[in-house]
């Protein structure tokens, strides 16, 4: 009768089989951190901590609102640069132009005739600009065309001041000769008409200061204009609006203006380049919040900022600010931390989507794994069955007991995790269990060893 062959070494139990947790967890792995790399990279980068704000001259409306600006974002750690520029028709070239480095600026309506602003957005209108222009000569001058034949301050090239009066005077039929246009604006414009070195001057906030323009309406022989067409205008040039200067508006004491001014001048906007981060959009409306927020000339409280689409499309960041206010975060922390909690919730997003079903999956690929080196030995255990059905002698005989050795070497070598000891033991029944058919169906014992 056959022996039972000799004792093989016992299977190797381990509490983990290392490579097949990393065969099925490894893949997990990298694919995580292709997710927060994606979200580091492209859904949201950290807010870069400055800003660079493109205003107007120096000492113009411009450039005061850029400083107040710079004030407000600096108690954010926000740092402004504020680069000096000839006005709003200078800024939204800049923030046009894809190789000059620039954030944000100041830009009026009506510039954008030449310019390529796909691009840009606006984060809303911040102000109502007047234009004022004033003049030498006879009193009740009304309309543009009698400056026919003068000399005209129309301001620097660059600023919004000489863009607007080109097209104001163009429309009404002022080009060239005999009428001289002087490249000047702000305190030289101003210096010019009281020197009698200029006829007309034409000042806007991007190239004139408040204190020049009421200088003017105390200077001796300068009249401001009214333009009794302003509503033909605003139908003409839908990018102007309507305003009223009212008498004494400017100093009661010294009743300036003398009467009630009907002036026209465009919407102020705040205009960025579409890949502004949404935080330093939030403390840039913020800012202009607090900048402009109040009652003014030309403005009821709480009227600027506005969400009012005109030259430029709204961001969807500022539609979102307009609806229903800064950030969670950024309006409960400061700054720095808000910054670091929401990238940290762009990494734990990822991570918890792929991590949940992670957690169901890995598990069970793992123990597919484990379980499939023990079940892959019971198909050779199940051809040797069929071999001993047409009960085999001899070299065949022979060659089913070697194939039966070998099944019981690689299942006693086999690493498994001590939660599948269970299965492997049983595994190692059925392989003596087969041996025991196998030595029954022995006419004569089987040499030693077998």
């Amino acid at each position: 009768m056959l022996k039972p062959g000799p004792m093989r070494l016992p299977a190797k139990l381990v509490a983990v089989s290392w490579r097949d947790l990393a065969a099925t967890g490894l893949p997990v792995l990298l694919l995580i951190g292709i997710a927060v790399w994606l979200a580091f990279k492209y859904v949201r980068p950290a807010p870069p901590n400055y800003i660079l704000l493109s205003a107007g001259p120096k000492g113009s409306s411009y450039e005061n609102n850029a400083q107040k600006y710079k004030k407000i974002l600096e108690r954010n750690d926000i740092e402004v640069r504020i680069l000096e520029s000839h006005g709003a028709r200078e800024n939204l070239q800049r923030l046009a132009d894809p190789n000059f480095r620039v954030d944000v600026g100041f830009v009026q309506g009506g510039l954008k005739d030449d310019i390529d602003t796909e691009r840009l957005r606006s984060l809303g209108s911040i102000q109502t600009q007047p234009l004022l222009v004033f003049y030498r000569g006879e009193p009740q001058v009304q309309r543009l065309s009698q400056f026919q034949g003068k000399r005209i301050a129309i301001g620097p090239e660059g600023s919004g001041t000489r863009f607007l009066a080109l097209k104001l005077l163009k429309a009404n039929g002022i080009e060239g000769p005999p009428t001289t246009l002087l490249d000047l604006g702000g305190e030289d414009a101003a210096k010019a008409l009281a020197e009698h070195k200029a006829d007309v001057a034409f000042l806007m906030g991007d190239s004139a200061t408040p204190a020049v323009m009421r200088g003017l309406l105390q200077t001796s022989g300068v009249r401001p204009m009214n333009f009794e067409q302003a509503d033909g205008y605003t139908r003409r040039l839908h990018f102007l609006s309507k305003l009223t200067l009212p008498k004494g508006a400017v100093d009661l004491g010294k009743n300036l203006p003398a009467q009630d001014l009907q002036l026209i001048g465009p919407t102020v906007e705040l205009v960025a380049r579409e890949d502004l981060h949404p935080a330093l959009s939030d403390l840039l409306i913020g800012a202009a919040r607090e900048v402009h927020g109040g009652p003014g000339m030309f403005r009821n409280a709480g009227e600027y900022p506005a969400p009012l689409e005109r030259d430029f499309p709204i961001s969807n960041d500022a539609e979102r600010y307009y609806q229903s206010g800064t950030q969670f975060l950024y309006s409960r922390l400061p700054f720095w931390l808000a910054s670091l909690a929401d990238r940290l919730l762009v990494i734990l997003l990822p991570l918890l989507v792929l991590i949940v079903p992670a957690s169901r999956l890995v598990p069970a690929l793992y123990r597919w794994r484990v379980r499939s080196r023990i079940y892959r030995w019971y198909g050779g255990l199940m051809s040797i069955e069929r071999d001993m059905l047409a009960a085999p002698a001899g070299e065949q005989r022979q060659e089913i007991l070697r194939h039966l050795d070998e099944i019981e070497e690689s299942v006693n070598n086999l690493k498994t995790p001590l939660s599948f000891a269970d299965q492997l033991y049983v595994l190692r029944e059925h392989i003596s269990w087969v041996r025991r058919r196998l030595e029954q169906q022995s006419p004569a014992p089987l040499p030693a060893g077998r």
